[in-house]
């Protein structure tokens, strides 16, 4: 009888030290973690988010300091909102702090078990990494496909100046897609996607602007894991959609490709873009048809849309400063010749105010207003607070941008802080981390940065521009919507006037 009475209660023992145990640790922890706001039961800080959780995020770090804890439903989430705090974790946590929270819907048609944005650091990881760096985007291929880009530039020149000629409106947003998609397209499958004429590029950009709001929606199958089984709010079905809609594109360009080389066989005229390199990975087993198409998917989502929205802010920028516009006008002027009506890829290091705009125009409008979520393998210790195991990490690009401990009257367009100094956007100066930063750094960083300078020198080379309907620049609507790229609510739309 005692032998049994002992049985049941040791048990019970184990189980209520184990409790107690565990009831304190989390409560050391607890008192460890970072400071944030008032947490609700059950739900914590999700009504803390708002329509713009960039700005929700910036004015609680004003409150709590630069490392802000908040509990979004079962996920602890701990945000970084300066460069000081920024440095610290990529310097000395990086690896710590390299993999991924996924969000549920990022999980559509096995995105995160394919994609390199959202791998865990892994063989495969490393392996799609160092064929994105070193044969697909690394500077030796982009010199090698400088005309193609620069034929597309020209189309986008031709397209302005017919608008001109028409007194119309240029969407600016979307001539930039269209261009960006071309540019890509043309480096990738030298095929044209896309023109300035046709709906497609619309088509395509509403596409790709779906995937990011859905992917940057608040979902609370994130907040809550186990809803994640039935997809409440339709999020990730919708998403897997969308995904499949884009691999098509894909598939039929490879599908023709892979005609032509069986066709041909050894006789086939190799084209040598980036298309030929997959194909080849792939027949060595390098690399797999679902990691070719999402891998597509990273690059012509992350490739386009940004590219096109930081250059709408640039431009917006530009129109509603006129003294800028004219600045940069004349030093294209000065560096390239009055005549000079096609501007190369290598003529950018001459105009050290055209980089000033973009880099101005990546601090006050950043692409992504949070660096793609980490998640740490262990606690980790970060400006002194702790971060717990499997916390989920955010870097507040939007709040770091616009820090005015670092940056002088940080809300205003002040491309001339960028003259004379140092700071760049390679991911080793975190007062700008437009393309983050440490191992996860985006592969695409210099193509875009030559996109991005190229198109807007050739839209300000020739033509000043001015407002529909006569309205005063300093009356542009500069209000933003959400998702993972912050785009213009109100797109910019400007007529194109040839420069005397």
């Amino acid at each position: 009888m005692e032998n049994t009475t002992l049985a049941l209660i040791l048990p019970i023992l184990f189980i209520c030290f184990h409790l107690i145990h565990s009831f304190i640790c989390q409560s050391r922890k607890s008192s460890k973690l970072p400071p944030g706001p008032k947490r609700m039961p059950i739900f914590g800080n999700i009504f803390d988010l708002g329509e713009k959780p960039h700005r929700s995020f910036a004015n609680l770090a004003k409150i709590h300091g630069p490392l802000v804890s908040l509990k979004l439903g079962s996920i602890t989430t701990i945000v970084v909102s300066s460069a000081e705090v920024a440095k610290e974790m990529f310097l000395k946590n990086d690896q710590l702090l390299s993999n991924r929270t996924i969000p549920d819907s990022v999980r559509a048609g096995d995105h995160d078990k394919l994609s390199m944005s959202w791998l865990p650091v892994s063989a495969k990881w490393r392996n799609l990494r160092k064929i994105s760096a070193v044969q697909l985007l690394s500077n030796q291929r982009l010199d090698a496909s400088q005309a193609q880009r620069q034929a597309k530039v020209k189309q986008l020149l031709a397209y302005v100046q017919d608008c001109s000629k028409k007194g119309q409106p240029v969407d600016i947003g979307r001539a930039a897609f269209t261009t960006s998609l071309n540019l890509l397209s043309n480096t990738f499958f030298s095929v044209e996607l896309a023109s300035h004429e046709s709906s497609v590029s619309q088509e395509f950009k509403q596409l790709m602007w779906n995937m990011m709001e859905e992917i940057g929606r608040p979902n609370y199958a994130d907040y809550f894991p186990i809803l994640g089984y039935v997809d409440p709010f339709g999020i990730r079905r919708r998403l897997a959609a969308y995904f499949d809609q884009l691999i098509v594109v894909f598939q039929d360009i490879i599908r023709e490709r892979q005609k032509v080389r069986s066709t041909n066989g050894s006789n086939a005229k190799q084209t040598n873009d980036i298309l030929d390199t997959l194909l080849n990975l792939h027949g060595e087993n390098e690399l797999s048809m679902g990691e070719i198409n999402h891998l597509l998917a990273d690059i012509f989502n992350a490739g386009t849309d940004t590219t096109a929205s930081t250059l709408e802010w640039a431009m917006t920028e530009l129109v509603k400063n006129p003294n800028m516009m004219g600045r940069v006008q004349n030093e294209i002027e000065q560096a390239l010749g009055r005549d000079c009506s096609s501007i190369q890829e290598s003529d950018i290091l001459k105009l050290p105010y055209l980089q000033a705009i973009i880099k101005e125009t990546l601090r006050l409008h950043p692409p992504t207003v949070f660096l793609l979520p980490r998640k740490a393998d262990t606690d980790v210790e970060l400006n002194g607070y702790l971060v717990p195991k499997n916390a989920q990490v955010l870097v507040n690009l939007w709040a770091i941008g616009r820090d005015p401990k670092v940056w002088e009257n940080p809300e205003v367009f002040l491309p001339e802080r960028f003259l004379n100094s140092e700071i760049d956007v390679k991911g080793r100066d975190f007062e700008l981390l437009p393309f983050g930063a440490g191992r996860r750094i985006c592969p695409g960083l210099t193509l875009a940065y030559r996109m991005l300078n190229l198109m807007l020198a050739t839209l300000v080379n020739n033509y000043d521009w001015k407002l529909e309907d006569g309205m005063n620049p300093e009356n542009l609507d500069m209000d933003e919507k959400f998702g993972i790229t912050l785009q213009k609510v109100n797109p910019l739309r400007a007529i194109p006037i040839p420069r005397n």
